[in-house]
């Protein structure tokens, strides 16, 4: 049996000493030391064997295997290192080739719309005022002069946390807390996130984004608001679109009024963007209520003010022409490269 297992492991010697690739490698480390090859199969024999004799014979069996098994491993290594020598060599580094220029990613068209707006404003002489997403009632309604059993308050309409806490349905929030903390003359833009429950549909989102300004001071007219929007209008969209103005409603504001722009896509012709209308609504202004002013220990007999709110969204559709409001918040890479 010995001399056998001498012969064994000389052909596996010369055997892997002439292996052709890799999975040749592994077939003869299955062919000689496997479960099934010979040298296994002299294991099964030692029971066979006299009780004195295992011992010896075992060792002789395991001292083969380790002489093939040392072989064997000894050429893995040797292949393994040749094959990272060849993987290094293929992935060498050319410097004198042109290098590549990074990928840049791009703001998305809200943010850019966003900026703009605040550039805009702040040329203007206004500041930028932020507030706080989670608001009380009183800073969300009652403030804003809206009624206790205005639909707005209702649950299906607006986002309720409890205690008396809610996620702001407008960004006139911070307008309320501007007037409590400072004293007129006030020239404020609170641009920011609002929340309300709307079902999602080409125009109406559950979040979205606002931008609201207040001017409160002495001798502010509904003039001064027309010349503010209109100048707005013409810095945003350009010279030749047209702006007006439609009587309203709002709780915070009296007199109220909506702004329209001429249609970006048509020039106030008339299409399908605008209903062949000619004309886009862009927000809502007027005169801040006295009693608002009243209410904040703002002397109304004294000072006037304005606000108006107008939707970031909004003017980024208008903008980029822009069919649905989703398409602004899917984060889809192939509407979002676009706006490079």
């Amino acid at each position: 049996m010995k001399k056998r297992l001498d012969e064994i492991v000389e052909e596996a010697i010369t055997a892997l000493n002439t292996f052709e690739d890799h999975h040749d490698l592994m077939n003869l480390k299955s062919r000689f030391v496997g479960k099934k090859s010979e040298l296994m199969g002299f294991m099964k024999k030692l029971g066979s064997l006299p009780k004195e004799e295992r011992p010896i014979f075992g060792q002789t069996i395991n001292n083969a295997k380790n002489k093939i098994l040392d072989k064997f491993n000894e050429i893995e290594e040797k292949l393994k290192n040749l094959e990272y020598e060849k993987k290094i060599a293929s992935n060498k580094v050319d410097f004198s080739m042109p290098g590549r220029p990074p990928l840049r990613g791009n703001l998305h068209p809200l943010t850019q719309i966003w900026r703009e707006i605040e550039d805009i404003f702040i040329s203007m002489g206004f500041e930028v005022a932020e507030g706080f997403d989670i608001e009380d009632e009183f800073h969300n309604f009652d403030a804003l002069n809206t009624p206790k059993d205005h639909p707005s308050r209702n649950l299906a309409d607006t986002f309720y946390i409890g205690n008396d806490r809610l996620l702001r349905t407008q960004t006139s929030t911070v307008q309320i807390r501007v007037m409590e903390n400072f004293e007129p003359p006030i020239k404020i833009i609170s641009p920011g996130r609002c929340y309300r429950n709307d079902k999602p549909d080409a125009s109406h989102s559950p979040a979205f984004h606002q931008v609201e300004a207040l001017v409160v001071g002495e001798g502010v007219t509904f003039a001064d608001l027309r010349d503010t929007l209109n100048g707005f209008v013409v810095k945003m969209f350009g010279s030749k679109i047209r702006s007006r103005f439609r009587p309203h409603f709002f709780p915070f504001t009296e007199p109220s009024a909506e702004i329209d722009i001429a249609c970006v896509n048509c020039g106030g012709k008339g299409c399908n963007v605008c209903k062949h209308s000619g004309w886009l609504e862009m927000g809502g202004a007027g005169m801040v209520d006295p009693n608002v002013l009243d209410n904040l220990g703002i002397d109304s007999e004294k000072y006037t003010g304005f606000a108006f709110g107008l939707g970031i969204d909004r003017i980024t559709m208008l903008k980029y022409n822009i069919p649905d409001i989703r398409l602004l918040f899917e984060n889809d890479l192939r509407f979002l490269k676009q706006f490079k």
